[in-house]
């Protein structure tokens, strides 16, 4: 039998682990003129003449970047920006999680977890936000508003750093449901893209009695290996295997690096903000559909992306999960054709699922691999632009089809 004291150490640490602080993103002046003093000393590595971006970010480019962030951006404008909105952190499982939480005015909206990805964050929302939860002040319907919770992934940003191993996708999904519950929601649905996907479907698979529905605009499926799945496929359906082809071949080699030694490169990226922002903005410019990232993307929306990695040390810790995804599926799966955000798939979605394909992400599914993997996909929308981060690039497109998806599940919730 335990003791009075162990048990009231326990019921201490719960009520502990439970409390949600309000926050307030407050970034010392010191380390804006220590980030300044660093961009004004870039060591810039010299390229090849004549190459683009065949081998990675331009110097010019990088250096044009650069300049903008040490004479035109300006922190403390990005900074009001993220505090217009209510924002807390909690401990669940061991973890820091930081979240916005902001209520719609309409009181039958709908709970909807936004999870981003990497190397995405929190600030990629900043512009469904208001569409979403107050439809009718941007000339939707009072039914189509949500109440919208959108955390940090543990490891990234306001979350981050992680205190210990093991945060896969699993782990954090398994903490969004915990989240949910604390919030006293009862029924909600779940939205994301790229790491936002797998963990939003993992909701769907961990709380199905209270998910209503899973909207995803980045769907992982591939071939089984059998040749005869790909007789009958469309050239749009071949050309998209053919990216994920090129994808792999071309354009992976970050992903080999963060799944086997994510802190070696954690110390140059956490020592150049250069570094940090040539990092992220590949991904930025290959995932896009424009020449340059900041012709589909505000050059400051950009920054203050690579700024929430910077100014919170996270560029090692965000890492981690393509480590625990890595090792999760070698746990999970002998399949030497499965990809890394495969394993995830032990138990089948029983919830409704919507899929936005959005042209320029190179992850784009083929519809009949996802009907072989996914029973339950009752929306499916093809768009003719936006890319792998469409909250930012096309933020009324990807606002539309998540009211679209959701009004369906209510409707036939009736």
């Amino acid at each position: 039998m335990l003791s009075a004291t162990v048990v009231g150490d326990v019921h201490q640490k719960r009520q502990t682990e439970n409390r949600m602080q309000p926050f307030r993103v407050t970034i010392r002046q010191t380390e804006l003129d220590d980030l300044r003093r660093r961009l004004a000393q870039t060591r810039y590595a010299p390229d090849v003449p004549g190459v683009g971006w065949t081998r990675g970010v331009p110097a010019d480019y990088l250096r044009q970047l650069v300049q903008h962030w040490l004479t035109s951006y300006d922190w403390r404008t990005a900074e009001a920006q993220l505090n217009r909105y209510p924002q807390f952190t909690t401990t669940i499982d061991g973890a820091n999680v930081h979240f916005m939480h902001v209520r719609s005015p309409e009181p039958d909206a709908l709970p909807l977890v936004l999870t981003h990805g990497w190397p995405g964050s929190i600030a990629e929302f900043l512009d469904v936000i208001g569409p979403l939860t107050d439809p009718v002040a941007y000339g939707g319907r009072a039914e189509d508003a949500f109440h919208l919770v959108i955390p940090s992934i543990p490891g990234f940003g306001f979350s981050g750093p992680l205190s210990e191993p093991g945060w896969d996708i699993n782990r954090v999904a398994a903490a969004w449901v915990e989240l949910m519950a604390r919030l006293g929601y009862d029924s909600y649905g779940a939205q994301g893209g790229d790491f936002g996907s797998p963990i939003s479907l993992a909701v769907g698979r961990l709380d199905p009695k209270r998910v209503v529905g899973v909207h995803c605009n980045m769907l992982t499926v591939f071939p089984s290996g059998d040749e005869s799945e790909l007789a009958g496929l469309s050239e749009a359906d071949l050309s998209r295997l053919g990216g994920l082809a090129r994808f792999d071949a071309d354009g992976s080699g970050y992903r080999k690096l963060l799944s086997t030694r994510p802190q070696t490169v954690a110390y140059a990226l956490n020592d150049s903000p250069a570094g940090q922002l040539a990092w992220i903005v590949e991904r930025f410019k290959e995932w896009t559909g424009g020449a340059v990232p900041d012709e589909v993307i505000d050059r400051d929306q950009l920054i203050t992306n690579v700024m929430i990695y910077w100014l919170t040390n996270t560029a090692g810790s965000s890492a981690q999960l393509y480590y625990e995804i890595t090792e999760s599926q070698r746990r999970l799966t002998a399949d030497a054709n499965g990809d890394m955000l495969d394993g995830y798939r032990e138990q089948p979605l029983t919830v409704p699922l919507g899929v936005a394909v959005f042209p320029h992400d190179c992850f784009n599914p083929v519809r009949a691999f996802a009907d072989r993997d996914f029973d339950t996909i009752t929306h499916w929308t093809e768009f003719e632009r936006g890319g792998h981060f469409p909250a930012l690039e096309v933020p009324d497109l990807l606002v539309k089809d998540v009211r679209t998806f959701f009004a369906k599940v209510r409707r036939a919730a009736g």
